[in-house]
Order: C-alpha cells, then sequence, then structure tokens
C-alpha cells in the first residue's frame, strides 16, 4: 500500500471513528432529553420526594443541594492534597527514588475500584472516626477517588512552566515558596480551576462510595457537614434498583447530565481562555 493510500485510509478511519463516538453521545443526550424532559418541572426541582415509597412522587431538591454540598467537599479535600503532593513532588522532592514511590501509590489509588473506596470510607470514617454517615464522611471519600486525576494533571502543569522562569527568579534571591505563591501557581491557576473541574465533574456521578458513606433514601436539606443527605446518583438508583418511579428516574438523569456538563463547559471555557492568553503572551 502507498504512503498516500495509508494516509487516505488513516484519514477516513479517523472520521468514521470521529463520526460514530458523536453519534453515540448525541442518542443518548437525546434519548434522555426527550424522557426527562416530561418530568422537569418547578416543583420537580423545588420539593421534597414524597409519596410511598419516597420519591414515587415530589421533587428532589434535597437531592440536589446534597450532590453540590458533597463536589464542593470533595473539591476542596481532593484541592489540598493534589496541589500539595504536586507542589512537593515538582519543586522539593529531589531522590528520584521518592518520587517513583509517590507516583506509584498515586497510581494505585487512581486504581480502586470505587466500591472499595466506599467500604474503606465507611470502615474507616463512618465507624473508627465515627463521623457517622455524613456529608463530611463521604466527602472525604470521594475526594480520595478524584485525588489522582487532579495530582496527576497538576503536576503536569508545573512541569511545563518554563525553566528560565522559575530559575530567574531564583536569581534574584527570591525564596522557592515566594516563587511557588507568586509565579508558578498564579500562572497555572485557569489550568488548576479547570483540572479541578472536570475531576467535580467525575465525583459527582458516583454511586457506590456515597451510599456506603452518607447517602440515604430520603432526607431533609443536611444542617451541618456531620448530618446524612440525599444526592443524585444514589436517589436514582434507589428510583430505578427499587422499581418506585422510571418517570422521576429519568428526570433526575437529566438534572444529572444537565450539572456534569455545566461543569465541564466550565472546565472547557477555563482552559481555552488559558490558551488564548499564552497565544496572547507569545505573540508578543
Amino acid at each position: 500500500m502507498s504512503k498516500k493510500k495509508k494516509n487516505s485510509f488513516i484519514t477516513l478511519w479517523s472520521f468514521i471513528s470521529l463520526v460514530i463516538v458523536i453519534s453515540i453521545i448525541l442518542f443518548v443526550f437525546s434519548f434522555i432529553f426527550i424522557k426527562g424532559f416530561r418530568v422537569i418541572n418547578l416543583n420537580f426541582l423545588t420539593k421534597r420526594p414524597s409519596g410511598f415509597p419516597p420519591g414515587s412522587e415530589g421533587g428532589i431538591y434535597p437531592a440536589i443541594m446534597g450532590t453540590l454540598y458533597l463536589v464542593l467537599i470533595s473539591g476542596v479535600v481532593a484541592s489540598i492534597l493534589a496541589i500539595s503532593t504536586s507542589i512537593y513532588c515538582r519543586f522539593y522532592c529531589t531522590s528520584k527514588r521518592y518520587k517513583a514511590i509517590i507516583s506509584l501509590c498515586i497510581q494505585c489509588i487512581a486504581g480502586i475500584p470505587s466500591i472499595v473506596l466506599g467500604l474503606f470510607g465507611y470502615s474507616f470514617l463512618v465507624l473508627n472516626l465515627n463521623l457517622g454517615k455524613s456529608l463530611l464522611s463521604a466527602g472525604i471519600t470521594l475526594g480520595i477517588m478524584i485525588f489522582p486525576y487532579i495530582e496527576i494533571r497538576i503536576e503536569k502543569l508545573f512541569n511545563e512552566i518554563p525553566k528560565d522562569m522559575i530559575e530567574a527568579s531564583y536569581s534574584l534571591g527570591v525564596s522557592k515558596s515566594y516563587t511557588i505563591l507568586k509565579i508558578v501557581i498564579p500562572h497555572s491557576f485557569r489550568d488548576i480551576v479547570s483540572s479541578i473541574t472536570m475531576a467535580c465533574g467525575f465525583a459527582m456521578g458516583a454511586t457506590s462510595p456515597i451510599i456506603l458513606t452518607g447517602a440515604v433514601l430520603s432526607a431533609p436539606m443536611p444542617k451541618s457537614i456531620l448530618s446524612p443527605f440525599m444526592a443524585l446518583p444514589s436517589h436514582l438508583y434507589m428510583l430505578l434498583g427499587e422499581g418506585i418511579s422510571v418517570e422521576n428516574a429519568y428526570g433526575t438523569t437529566l438534572v444529572l447530565l444537565a450539572m456534569v456538563l455545566v461543569l465541564n463547559i466550565i472546565s472547557l471555557v477555563l482552559t481555552i481562555g488559558k490558551r488564548s492568553e499564552d497565544i496572547n503572551i507569545e505573540e508578543r
């Protein structure tokens, strides 16, 4: 086969693959939208679940707010761990052996099934630390789950920062900590927020960890981080798994999908904005 034919084949193959992927995504979104939009109304978005069993009537407002609180807690926990680990690996750790060990641990955490993380959260946080089934227990568990994704991306961002910029700061007598706080983090701030936002979208759809650590079938708005809560993924699981209401399950799915989509759009906008700034700086 000639080189021209090979290039044509690869181009055609890539185009067909792209069309298939886009078609599948559009089909899934369209199917859920058509099924779920019939249920969506003001009462569904602002009322508590009601009826018997709970969820057969009423709305999903506590589940929406519980999901938002949960994502906020998990994002904060994961961000603190990920940013700290990335800074240490990039700027303070000088041993290749230690870096390899840290990288191995991060990869192992990334490979742990979510149900196993949920069991860890239940055994260690709920029982041993006596936090109970709560927002805090579930948020920490989800934070551990998304920590590897954020850490790997942030460390990659730090490695891509021009060495000349950092060395110029050191040459002026600026301390390493000041360089990190005033140069490194501001330079990568948008990409860091983008990584955290995308990881939070991943955490938003997790079901197994939160069922074991804090999510319940029916609960009011959580009064504190130590209160049990409702969440959209667990509520959806209950609606379908127990056969409570397929119609409300489609509506819940549509709301959850819309929230994840919004987070992904925010992440994409931040990334595009950062790339545009970099291009403008290079042109100058």
